[in-house]
């Protein structure tokens, strides 16, 4: 899906995802110490509104124009920039850069993954959520093309060098119309050493 098509979808709905954190993303980050954080991909912001009210000076950065605008609109804490992921750069280092749910074909999900790391600020941390290849036959929703889901064994591979905080598959409640059902995805959270450049 191009820029137009993920600009369609928002403008489809109100919402189109939770207006509330990420599960994983709360529960990990509640505690950490505020800094200056990179949402990749944001959406319509939710992980960076909730980060921002916690202290965080975030900038999130996705390439639909709805979505930022949006989360603009809900607040004025974070710093929208609308901005393809795989040509964007920054100006800064951070203390946090999360990447949540951004699913593209390996090659250029290898490129993100790679690349970010290098916006990390020494001790900074990168933190990592996405449908894991085995929600395809064990979990519930996110992509249905295999391709297109994570591997913990393949995001720690292009992530070596950096200290392993977390890395694990984890299980997400979520609820239908037919009752509580769980996907399931991948956690990897590094961190970048004091001293790296």
């Amino acid at each position: 899906m191009d820029t137009a098509d993920w600009d369609e979808k928002y403008r489809s709905t109100d919402h189109l995802w939770s207006v509330t954190p990420n599960l994983f993303v709360a529960d990990r980050l509640a505690n950490m110490t505020p800094g200056r954080g990179l949402d990749v991909a944001s959406g319509e912001g939710r992980n960076s509104i909730w980060l921002a009210e916690r202290g965080w000076a975030m900038t999130a950065v996705d390439f639909s124009e709805v979505a930022s605008g949006r989360g603009a609109a809900q607040s004025d804490l974070v710093r929208f920039v609308v901005a393809n992921v795989l040509e964007w750069e920054p100006d800064d280092r951070y203390d946090l850069v999360l990447v949540a749910y951004l699913h593209l074909m390996p090659p250029d999900l290898e490129k993100v993954i790679r690349t970010s790391r290098e916006w990390l600020a020494p001790g900074g941390e990168l933190f990592l959520i996405g449908h894991d290849v085995s929600n395809l036959e064990d979990g519930y929703g996110g992509p249905r093309v295999p391709e297109l889901l994570w591997s913990v064994p393949d995001l720690l591979n292009w992530l070596e060098g950096l200290t392993v905080i977390e890395a694990q598959v984890v299980r997400r409640p979520v609820e239908t119309e037919e009752g509580r059902m769980f996907a399931r995805d991948a956690l990897v959270r590094v961190r970048a050493r004091y001293g790296d450049d």
